[in-house]
């Protein structure tokens, strides 16, 4: 139900595979824990007789907290279970501000959020969408070479600030990315696929076999580090003609002559827009770009072999204007057998890829054990006031 909707038992049982009898009661026991509920369906139904009771999460009462932090922007929500965003809270983001603004900045937003959810609420996770190498094991971050945050245990920052007794995770952007278009968006359906994000610098998350490939530390996926252009362009790595170097904002805005201007999303958006009408520059600068992003995409198609490429943050505008390229590079880099039956597609989530994701993993806990969870969490009446 989280992921697909509500449903009745019968279609739970059908879908399930499992008996109406132990269908109800385990929504019994959901329902006694307050994660589900049952009601009447709200459009009367074709069958005759008494319709069938339709199970609904209870998505105003469980939910979590997703956090999106963006070289340039910050994006706080509550998120109920079934998927549903409740309330978000949404600002620019200084590249020179610290650490401690950045903590600080992220806790008032919560705050906001948790206060307005109100005493009957529970909050059951939380999740940070981080542009940077994050291990897994303790969530530390190794290397954000476009947000630098120092030494600050960024999750441990935030739990104890907040104070809502749960831990907050923190993950690589781009992977969250893959883990959302892969269960919400483009890739439902799609078991192997690649997600491509750029946000300044380029990240990537990789889906194999309906997981997310994380390598031996957590570290896979870090596609924007591939080199396509070996001596090409320096990356903030500390390498040259990585991907990253090669189709990059920093990169397409120099191309376009517009490294004196403004930055960040809109001047991405602005550089496709002005090709879209004509001007020389801004068409060679994505000419340029769409070159590297094809040799890359036909790098990861010819070693992956998935069956859909999905492009997102920055990179799901610079695609758009210039898929042409992008896909002329594919069909002469990449295998035939390989790229025969791939999909190249923008993010379906759009500007809130990352932010799902968030919220995906913040769930992953009381998805896997739903009553034992809620019931070691604390009751709603003693959760503090923020």
């Amino acid at each position: 139900m989280h992921l697909r909707g509500p449903a009745s038992r019968a279609t739970l049982a059908e879908s399930l595979g499992l008996n109406r009898s132990t269908i109800m009661a385990l929504t019994a026991d959901l329902t006694a824990a307050g994660l589900v509920r049952e009601e009447l369906p709200r459009k009367p139904g074709r069958r005759a007789g008494r319709p069938s009771l339709v199970v609904r999460p209870e998505s105003t009462r469980v939910y979590v907290l997703a956090f999106d932090v963006g070289v340039d922007r910050l994006v706080v929500a509550r998120v109920g279970l079934g998927g549903e965003v409740l309330d978000r809270r949404e600002g620019a983001r200084d590249r020179g501000a610290d650490a401690s603004d950045l903590v600080t900045a992220l806790v008032s937003a919560a705050r906001s959020l948790v206060r307005k959810a109100g005493r009957d609420a529970v909050c059951v996770g939380a999740a940070v969408a981080f542009p940077g190498i994050v291990r897994r094991a303790d969530d530390a971050i190794m290397f954000g070479p476009n947000l630098d945050i120092g030494d600050l245990s960024l999750g441990e920052a935030l739990s104890r600030r907040l104070g809502l007794g749960i831990p907050v995770a923190v993950c690589n952007d781009a992977d969250l990315g893959a883990l959302a278009e892969h269960e919400r968006g483009a890739g439902v359906g799609c078991d192997n696929l690649i997600y491509l994000h750029g946000d300044v610098g380029v990240g990537g998350g990789i889906i194999v076999g309906g997981r997310l490939l994380g390598g031996d530390q957590g570290f896979g996926g870090e596609i924007g580090h591939m080199v396509v252009n070996p001596g090409g362009r320096p990356c903030a790595c500390g390498a040259q003609g990585c991907l990253e170097a090669e189709v990059g904002e920093r990169t397409l805005l120099a191309h376009a002559e517009r490294e004196e201007g403004p930055d960040g999303r809109e001047a991405v958006r602005a550089v496709v827009e002005a090709a879209d009408w004509g001007d020389i520059v801004a068409r060679e600068a994505l000419h340029r770009v769409g070159t590297w992003l094809g040799i890359g995409v036909a790098n990861l198609v010819n070693v992956f072999n998935p069956g859909l490429v999905v492009f997102g943050g920055t990179l799901r505008d610079v695609y758009l204007g210039s898929a042409a390229q992008v896909r002329s590079v594919l069909a002469t880099n990449a295998l035939a057998a390989s790229r025969e039956k791939v999909r190249l597609r923008t993010a379906a989530l759009g500007d809130d890829t990352t932010l799902v994701g968030a919220a995906e993993f913040a769930f992953t806990e009381v998805l896997a054990d739903p009553v034992q969870v809620l019931a070691r969490l604390k009751a709603p009446e003693d959760t503090p006031v923020l």
